[in-house]
């Protein structure tokens, strides 16, 4: 249970940073902290069951593309993660380079704090 509650503020945080620094990732004006723990549990939650699936259905363009593919399928999870959250994305390339900046963000925090 710990290990979830701490993951799952990791991916308020991770999150919270890319809207801070890039414009194609951004919350709604007026959100609250409660908006940010939801996108946070939401993108947890599609990590752990979408994402899974979603690269299983695309694996032979996963190893055409020697894994690149996956770059894709992060986008594919952020765009749906923004359409059942306060979280807006600007579009496809807006979901791209915000799950590829969410990605090292991620990680920065997992290597500090996880």
């Amino acid at each position: 249970m710990r290990n979830f509650l701490i993951r799952w503020l990791l991916n308020t945080v991770a999150l919270w940073v890319v809207a801070q620094l890039y414009g194609g990732v951004n919350f709604a004006p007026g959100s609250t902290l409660a908006d940010y723990l939801i996108a946070g549990l939401v993108l947890g939650l599609a990590n752990t069951l979408v994402r899974p699936l979603l690269l299983l259905l695309t694996l032979p363009l996963n190893l055409l593309t020697l894994g690149l593919f996956t770059l894709v399928v992060n986008a594919l999870v952020l765009l749906f993660v923004a359409n059942v959250t306060a979280l807006s994305v600007s579009g496809f390339s807006g979901a791209f380079w915000g799950a590829i900046l969410l990605s090292i963000v991620s990680w920065l925090l997992d290597v500090f704090f996880g």
